[in-house]
């Protein structure tokens, strides 16, 4: 894929959207620039907080001190079924870190249940007005085997994608831009570092992937990553291989990451032209699919995860917690016995509908029935 470091343009129209929030939560933040004590977390979407902004995605190492965050649900070996929605829920304002109690949060957009080709399955919803979908798991993993099984979009300029992000932006993707239902790109980021050239693969040969349902697979561990399609590899990274040339650093994953699925518009006026063209050109409102429907989709019937874990957890652990290293460029990763609820109250007044740009940067829960 073609990325672009959108974070500026981001803060700016977060800025113009939450004028009251930001100027009640505090500033701007990153690694160069952390939050203040008085309003310790830095959030997933680069603004300092208390609360709310505490829990999935705070990014350590723009927080005041790198415990400010709450603690991260630990990795549990788990198969979900996701078209039970009893576990999904629904406004992700109102998650308090308890993972115990729901295993999704929706962050962004809308999901309805349906079935396909005999498969109960939940359908994630792109509109004009209300943008894409955005899916979060509730627990971490740190190493492991996730595999979601999915149907992509068929549309050009609407993105399909099953990643792992972690709290300081590594990422693994699987991502299916636009019309092109024969192929999937497999991809890698290291602490939110948008290379020149990134190490995005475009993998072919698949059948169908808006017809037929596929599993795809992260295997990650410490000495390797590899993608698989249906149980078949297609591609291993190793560390070595991502080594930075010029600094000697190795950027390999390697901290606990959240697994997102999602949808989300590329072929807008206000992506980027090179992110226009990855994801197949403009997004056509007036296609039959979206006037029929009146949405676009992606379908995703469940996700299994193995843990993998460095080392084995304690009976009482219950959370990842990131520390100081001897080396400047990766916090340490430690298991805690603390808690990950946040008591906090929930945010409000934060319009979801803002969060869409996220979606494009990496980029309502309805139960009813649609057959697809």
């Amino acid at each position: 894929m073609k990325r672009i470091n959108l974070f500026t343009s981001a803060l700016t129209f977060l800025a113009f959207v939450f004028p009251v929030v930001q100027a009640q939560q505090g500033a701007t933040c990153n690694s160069t620039s952390p939050c203040s004590s008085t309003y310790p977390c830095c959030s997933e979407y680069g603004f300092c907080g208390d609360g709310y902004y505490c829990l999935g995605g705070c990014n350590p190492l723009g927080s005041h001190t790198l415990d400010s965050c709450t603690p991260s649900p630990i990795c549990e070996n788990a198969n979900y079924t996701l078209s039970d929605t009893s576990r999904i829920l629904s406004n992700s304002t109102y998650f308090n870190g308890n993972a115990s109690e729901y295993d999704w949060v929706i962050e962004q957009g809308s999901i309805i249940n349906t079935t396909s080709n005999g498969e109960a399955a939940i359908a994630l919803l792109l509109t004009e007005n209300g943008g894409g979908t955005l899916l979060s798991s509730t627990r971490y993993v740190h190493y492991g085997q996730v595999t979601a099984r999915l149907k992509t979009g068929r549309w050009a300029g609407v993105v399909t994608a099953f990643i792992t992000m972690s709290s300081i932006k590594d990422e693994i993707d699987w991502e299916f831009p636009g019309n092109q239902t024969t192929t999937g790109q497999s991809n890698f980021f290291w602490q939110g570092v948008i290379p020149a050239q990134t190490a995005g693969v475009t993998e072919p040969g698949l059948t169908d992937t808006f017809s037929n349902w596929h599993d795809f697979t992260f295997d990650w561990q410490p000495n390797s990553l590899t993608f698989l399609v249906d149980g078949n590899a297609t591609r291993t990274i190793t560390p070595a291989d991502t080594t930075n040339n010029a600094t000697g650093v190795v950027q390999f994953p390697n901290t606990p990451s959240r697994i997102q699925l999602s949808i989300w518009p590329a072929g807008i006026s206000s992506e980027p032209q090179g992110t226009v063209q990855w994801a197949g050109g403009m997004i056509n409102w007036n296609d039959p699919d979206y006037i029929s429907a009146g949405h676009f989709y992606a379908l995703f019937q469940s996700v299994s995860v193995q843990c993998n874990d460095p080392t084995t957890p304690n009976a009482s652990d219950t959370s990842y917690v990131y520390g100081t290293n001897s080396s400047l460029n990766t916090p340490s990763i430690a298991f805690s016995n603390a808690s990950t609820i946040n008591g906090a109250p929930a945010l409000i007044g934060m319009s979801t509908s803002a969060m869409s740009l996220w979606l494009g940067m990496a980029v309502v829960l309805t139960v009813g029935g649609l057959a697809l």
